[in-house]
């Protein structure tokens, strides 16, 4: 029996993935913009005169239109990684940031209690949550 080799050459591209998302973070200055903005503009369309569907589908296209350039307007860019945290929020950031424009070691001590007092909050939350789930039929 005669063998011949087999060479098979697969080209792996690398993947770029997207790990970015826009987001408007719950509670925070960009919300309360993105809120207001909506209400201010949509406030402001006339919708006294739908007497037929094309009145009706312009006014559809100027509300899309106006929550598109408020998202637009107020959304912030994300990074998504497998380390995410999700018990992190606006106070977390608010002492991160003061730490890093004063870098004093009372600055880092109250970001570091910042951070222990929203981890037990939200690990207790969830905690709750299991045990109410849990109870239920």
């Amino acid at each position: 029996m005669d063998y011949v080799s087999l060479t098979v050459t697969i080209v792996i591209e690398e993947q770029l993935s997207n790990n970015r998302k826009h987001s408007i973070v719950k509670g925070s200055k960009e919300e309360m913009l993105f809120i207001k903005d909506l209400i201010k503009n949509i406030s402001s369309i006339n919708i006294f005169n739908l007497s037929n569907i094309k009145s009706l589908e312009n006014v559809i296209d100027l509300l899309a239109y106006i929550v598109k350039r408020a998202w637009d307007k107020n959304f912030k860019i994300v990074n998504i990684s497998k380390h995410l945290k999700s018990w992190w929020d606006m106070s977390c950031s608010r002492d991160l940031e003061k730490y890093r424009s004063s870098r004093s070691l009372a600055d880092w001590k109250q970001f570091k209690k910042t951070v222990k007092n929203t981890k037990h909050l939200f690990f207790d939350q969830k905690i709750q949550e299991i045990v109410n789930k849990a109870r239920e039929p």
